[in-house]
């Protein structure tokens, strides 16, 4: 669920402050509520973290700055004169938001930017900003898939604990979000498309790559933008992050690694050469791991005498063996499970590039890469294709 990004302005990476910083203000009106009143502005430019405050008197209020590229912001209305920490403190309690929390995210970029509110400031109007212009076109293209993922959460959340690991309900769940997913990268891609030139199409292809991007179907999409959007910070990372990512690209050569099993014996994954193996990155902690073990298990056991084999690549913690070993006997997983025990820090993740689990790759006897990021019936599909009907 958390893989579908319904606001695009959330992908924004922080940029470093390289190139040349230029003006912006932003002017604010504010038609209802006690006065004066303080705002506050907050935003991050490479590693600082920015937060400036304004009085709203006479209902308008004014900020100004420089930055060098388009950046993320947020404001916050502070009606009851709190002061910023207290603001915070009552309003996103363990950094969610109350029912009074009331902020507003948009694009901080050069130029002016007008920013009218009239009840809420999270209903606020942005205008004088093409990007923000941009971006809540893009928001409305994409609503219909906010409320379908929203619809679907609510429907998996009121699932029962017999539902939740049955392999046939998570298989239903799994094949629906996919779905979602296909249709919002459908909208992004045309997005993307008709706006070459928009910073924000940078974003939608972060977005529409997701954290285990297929590089085949990425990297086109990305010399389809203009030269000015691949020149900023932001597309020399996603180029950077384009080229790391072929090490691990559908057709390459799955990475060597090595790593002990649960008996602390050495373990690595060109010893499996010779057979079919889909290696899974998974935790004890991971809670959609989980759910989608019954699944791999099935899938095992259905594929196992047809020279393939699973390898589990554990992300638990220094201080998680036992949760580890556990989760293994409860979840009936009978293969090799490997694992140097160092959360996201495991060797064989950052090797792989793995960013969210659960998260897997399909290599054949030759050790190449075939297929990834398998849920499913997908999976069943996969195996099918290469092992054969059974």
């Amino acid at each position: 669920m958390k893989k579908l990004l319904f606001s695009v302005l959330a992908c924004l990476p922080a940029l470093s402050y390289a190139q040349t910083a230029k003006d912006f203000t932003v002017n604010g009106k504010v038609a209802n509520g006690p006065m004066p009143a303080k705002i506050y502005l907050v935003y991050r430019v490479g590693d600082n973290n920015i937060t400036d405050s304004a009085t709203v008197a006479n209902g308008t209020f004014n900020f100004k700055g420089a930055v060098a590229e388009p950046i993320t912001a947020s404001l916050f209305l502070d009606r009851k004169n709190l002061g910023f920490s207290k603001y915070i403190d009552t309003n996103f309690p363990d950094g969610k938001p109350s029912a009074t929390a009331d902020g507003l995210m948009f694009f901080l970029e050069q130029g002016g930017i007008n920013i009218n509110v009239k009840d809420s400031i999270s209903k606020a109007d942005i205008t004088g900003s093409k990007l923000n212009e941009e971006n809540k076109e893009l928001k409305g293209l994409l609503q219909t898939i906010t409320n379908k993922a929203q619809s679907l959460a609510n429907e998996a959340q009121k699932a029962t604990e017999t539902q939740q690991r049955s392999a046939a309900f998570q298989n239903n769940m799994q094949a629906r979000y996919k779905a979602l997913q296909d249709e919002q990268k459908s909208i992004l891609k045309n997005f993307i498309n008709s706006h070459p030139d928009s910073y924000l199409s940078l974003l939608a292809l972060s977005s529409y790559a997701g954290p285990s991007p297929d590089v085949n179907e990425i990297e086109p999409l990305f010399e389809s933008l203009s030269d000015k959007v691949k020149k900023t910070d932001g597309g020399i990372a996603m180029r950077n992050g384009i080229e790391g990512f072929k090490i691990t690209a559908i057709g390459a050569v799955a990475p060597d690694f090595t790593q002990n099993d649960v008996n602390g014996k050495p373990v690595s994954l060109s010893s499996f050469r010779g057979k079919y193996v889909l290696l899974d990155f998974w935790a004890s902690w991971c809670p959609p791991c989980r759910q989608e073990n019954p699944n791999v298990v099935k899938l095992y056991n259905k594929y196992r005498g047809k020279n393939f084999t699973v390898l589990g690549v554990s992300l638990d913690k220094n201080t998680g063996k036992e949760a580890w070993l556990a989760a293994i006997k409860s979840d009936g997983l009978t293969w090799t499970q490997v694992s140097d025990l160092q959360y996201w820090n495991n060797m064989a993740a950052k090797l792989y590039n793995v960013q969210s689990i659960p998260s897997n790759f399909l290599i054949d006897p030759q050790g190449k890469i075939v297929a990834k990021n398998l849920r499913g019936d997908d999976l069943d599909a996969a195996l099918e294709k290469y092992l054969g009907k059974i």
